[in-house]
């Protein structure tokens, strides 16, 4: 489980804390999803998750170990991060090394990384682009691949910041699909930043709200 415990963060140069005394939990073999008006948190939240900010008071843990206690990589065994904008986490000089790069950083043999970058090339439409720069895709397939890249990973959480964005109807329900499927099967626990009320309703188990 994720805990958040009583957090206050504030951003530097800022005199209003975005969290005050917040708590949440997010459990393993769930989908929750995490809502609110613009500038109520929900990004920061996501960012506090997965280790990328600290709060200034309060605690994160991750399976009861506070995210202070452990370096990015150490966290990023345990949680998949999916920024909202792509680029922004897309470095390779092909497609299929971007998702075979976290895989080969746990450890997988060559095969079972390709054969896993290939599963997902090809359930997010990517096959066709397997060798070409990622700089060059459109912003909904770099979303697509920054998806697969992630998902990929097999992690125990997963924290998706807006990841319908620049996917069309047919993909977003592929996307809802597979998210119900890495719960269920893998016991996997997703935190989903989303603004989609019908995306909600339908695969989310929870809905956070984010007061302002």
């Amino acid at each position: 489980m994720i805990t958040v415990e009583q957090i206050t963060y504030l951003y530097p140069h800022s005199d209003t804390p975005i969290f005050q005394d917040f708590s949440a939990h997010f459990k393993r073999g769930e989908i929750v999803a995490v809502s609110g008006k613009n500038g109520s948190g929900k990004t920061t939240l996501s960012k506090l998750l997965a280790g990328i900010l600290q709060p200034q008071k309060g605690s994160v843990c991750i399976d009861g170990l506070s995210t202070k206690s452990q370096d990015l990589f150490e966290i990023g065994q345990k949680v998949g991060y999916l920024f909202q904008n792509p680029n922004r986490q897309l470095f390779c000089e092909t497609v299929f090394r971007e998702i075979t790069f976290g895989l080969n950083n746990q450890g997988l043999k060559k095969q079972q990384a390709t054969e896993k970058a290939d599963y997902y090339l090809n359930y997010f439409n990517l096959a066709s682009y397997r060798d070409d720069y990622p700089g060059h895709l459109s912003h909904g397939e770099k979303q697509r691949l920054a998806l697969a890249a992630v998902l990929a990973l097999g992690t125990d959480y997963v924290v998706l910041d807006e990841p319908t964005i620049g996917l069309d109807m047919l993909r977003r329900r592929e996307l809802g699909e597979l998210l119900l499927k890495l719960c269920k099967e893998s016991n996997c626990g997703i935190v989903l930043i989303c603004q989609e009320a019908e995306f909600m309703a339908r695969y989310a188990e929870r809905e956070l709200v984010i007061p302002v």
